[in-house]
């Protein structure tokens, strides 16, 4: 894999960004309203496959093809669809910014419309952006919804002490009544000393840094944002996939990424 970018690489080009605001702590570094007609390839790469991503999920994700992910009356669609792609039954999109924006500490906020129906597997997550072995390098989960439960919205950290392959991974949930009907902002406070996840500015889980050894914190490395939407797998299709509901969609109305002004958050 391409190696991220240096933190002062990260810092010249947050500063190269004509849109940066100050919001309460943070400035703003990165963002994307969807304005353009078409995906910003700047700003997002696809990671392409169809070989189940270790959940044995059954989509292909393809690469910046419009019926899986587009922009539309100013929303990123990433859309499911049930037809044949190779071996795959399913086709969807997953957005990432291992290359175009890796980054290290920040907040992170995603403002999305969820899909529903029973196999659908959304999710706002981040990876290490030089991810050598999973999960030693760490996962930030900043939300995962499962449409077999519909409206409990997931966050969640993997380490190699913590992850949910030992069930030690350390998680937390929050229920959402209208996640499929309504726009709601996902958000994730990253700092050397804890993240914590947000749903509408309301606080509902924390992990903090209470052991100093990467594997329980390998969090002080360079990230990156992924946007995606599964379907099926060992979580998302546990009570099976009702293929009758697709196409589905989930709807971004924007990312937009900060970094804190005090490093000592």
């Amino acid at each position: 894999m391409k190696k991220p970018l240096p933190i002062t690489g990260i810092f010249a080009l947050a500063f190269s960004i004509s849109c940066s605001v100050a919001k309460d702590n943070r400035v703003l570094v990165f963002q994307d309203e969807f304005k353009k007609p078409q995906i910003d390839t700047s700003k997002w790469g696809f990671d392409v496959g169809g070989h189940g991503f270790g959940n044995e999920e059954m989509q292909y994700y393809t690469n910046n093809r419009p019926e899986n992910a587009r922009v539309e009356d100013g929303k990123l669609i990433i859309e499911a669809r049930k037809e044949k792609w190779e071996d795959n039954e399913y086709t969807s999109a997953k957005l990432i910014t291992q290359k175009t924006f890796p980054f290290q500490y920040g907040s992170v906020e995603v403002k999305a419309k969820l899909p529903k129906g029973k196999g659908t597997w959304p999710a706002i997550w981040m990876l290490s952006a030089d991810i050598k072995e999973w999960p030693d390098d760490g996962e930030i989960d900043i939300m995962e919804h499962v449409g077999y439960d519909e409206g409990w919205i997931h966050a969640s950290v993997h380490t190699k002490k913590y992850n949910h392959i030992q069930y030690t991974q350390r998680t937390d949930t929050i229920f959402v009544k209208d996640a499929t009907e309504k726009f709601h902002v996902y958000r994730a406070d990253w700092t050397p000393h804890k993240i914590e996840m947000y749903v509408d500015n309301k606080k509902y889980f924390t992990y903090n840094k209470s052991e100093d050894s990467n594997d329980a914190w390998p969090f002080d490395r360079p990230f990156y944002l992924i946007l995606n939407q599964a379907v099926g797998g060992l979580w998302g299709g546990k009570n099976g996939v009702d293929g009758s509901v697709y196409p589905q969609k989930m709807e971004v109305d924007y990312v937009r990424i900060y970094k804190f002004r005090d490093s000592n958050n």
